[in-house]
């Protein structure tokens, strides 16, 4: 339901700050839901299947998912606020992890996938919810504002993959199926978020951004921003990459590591191995912020893709060290954070407010969709080709990042 108006102008800096500690909360959150379950997905679809190859499914599922309730979530922002979008994609994600142990109890992969796409729509709504810190957000903080959203799923995000070994203890005693009680802990964060955006995300950021600009038509307006098509267009497409090459090779980690280490020792290493990642994805994210705000979104995105550059050459030449894996998963969460942070500023720099929630949506549209495609051909290359094999054909969207970016230099 729209906001009502006060009858008094809120400050829009105090509004922002409990804006950003409102969403940063919800991250921690929702990364805990995704973290403790992101891990399970390889390994439940390739025992529900029978077959490893088929292990980049669940990835596939998770990130299609995503990718198909991306822009309907962002019309639902754009129309009724982030407040009742966000509340939507955890309501999905509550469901998805109900359908995903009911599957894993009847072994019915098909199930499985649905109820992982289910959880994806959730994922959907957490990558929105660092569009929704720069609602509000002055140009010389976008960036950081973002980042610190984006910084916050660290906190949920190591811990979850952290409690897988706690949670198959939790659900072996309770009778859960196997590979399962990790959701437990999921659902409980999946809840807590939920309950905190309908009842605390207010005034809703979108809802008194748009009013704002209503209110200075015809005057000076808040912030004079200029439609630029062709940097949009680059922001989504560094971003959609930069997730790809990250998405497919991560996906196929747990599988991977399963053939290196010991059989007793493959779920601590899963856990312990994406934790480290996600602390990549996120750790350090204001720091490229403010690197984003100071010296340019374009030379951050970059500096993305030559840490993902310098993940895959580690697990190209070390595919069999566990070391080796877990620097270049470090390295592949670093990359991911700077291209990540820098793109969507990007794309919202370029975009005026009235058009930012559909080319947000359908930026994230791209990058998940893309990184599902990626997923089923990760699995399939890491069965021919093995993972060093896998590392070396994840450069192939790092090169076109650097081209496009030389391109829209020129452009400009």
């Amino acid at each position: 339901m729209p906001e009502p108006r006060s009858a008094a102008a809120p400050d829009i800096a105090l509004v922002q700050r409990r804006t950003v500690r409102v969403l940063a909360s919800g991250q921690v959150l929702t990364g805990v839901a995704f973290g403790s379950t992101l891990s399970l997905g390889a390994l439940l679809a390739a025992d529900l299947s029978g077959q490893e190859a088929l292990s980049g499914f669940a990835t596939a599922a998770v990130t299609l998912g995503a990718a198909l309730t991306a822009i309907p979530l962002a019309r639902l922002a754009a129309a009724r606020g982030r407040r009742f979008a966000l509340s939507a994609g955890n309501v999905a994600a509550l469901v998805g992890i109900a359908v995903v142990i009911v599957a894993a109890a009847l072994r019915l992969f098909p199930l499985l996938l649905a109820g992982i796409a289910l959880i994806g729509a959730g994922n959907a709504a957490t990558l929105q919810a660092r569009f929704a810190a720069t609602d509000l957000a002055s140009t010389t903080r976008r960036g950081r504002d973002l980042a610190t959203v984006v910084w916050a799923t660290t906190v949920g995000g190591v811990v979850g993959p952290l409690l897988l070994a706690p949670g198959e203890v939790l659900g072996a005693g309770i009778g859960m199926p196997r590979l399962t009680g990790a959701y437990l802990f999921s659902f409980a964060a999946q809840a807590c978020a939920l309950a905190l955006y309908v009842l605390v995300l207010r005034p809703d950021p979108l809802l008194l951004a748009q009013r704002r600009d209503r209110e200075s038509a015809g005057a000076a307006t808040v912030e004079a921003v200029v439609d630029r098509p062709a940097l949009a267009r680059y922001a989504m497409f560094a971003v959609a990459a930069s997730h790809v090459t990250m998405a497919s090779v991560m996906a196929m980690t747990p599988v991977h590591l399963s053939h290196i280490v010991a059989p007793d020792a493959v779920t601590l290493a899963v856990g312990v191995t994406i934790a480290l990642h996600v602390f990549g994805m996120y750790g350090l994210s204001p720091v490229f912020g403010i690197l984003a705000d100071r010296v340019g979104r374009i030379p951050v995105v970059l500096l993305g893709q030559v840490l993902l550059a310098a993940a895959l050459a580690v697990a190209a030449t070390l595919p069999w060290s566990q070391a080796g894996v877990l620097v270049a998963l470090v390295l592949l969460g670093l990359g991911w954070s700077a291209a990540t942070v820098a793109g969507s500023a990007l794309l919202t720099e370029a975009t005026p407010l009235a058009g930012r929630p559909r080319r947000q949506g359908s930026s994230d549209t791209l990058m998940t969709a893309c990184a599902a495609a990626g997923s089923v051909l990760a699995g399939v290359i890491l069965n021919v080709a093995g993972y060093g094999g896998l590392a070396l054909w994840a450069l192939v969207p790092v090169a076109a990042v650097c081209i496009g970016a030389v391109a829209v230099r020129a452009r400009r």
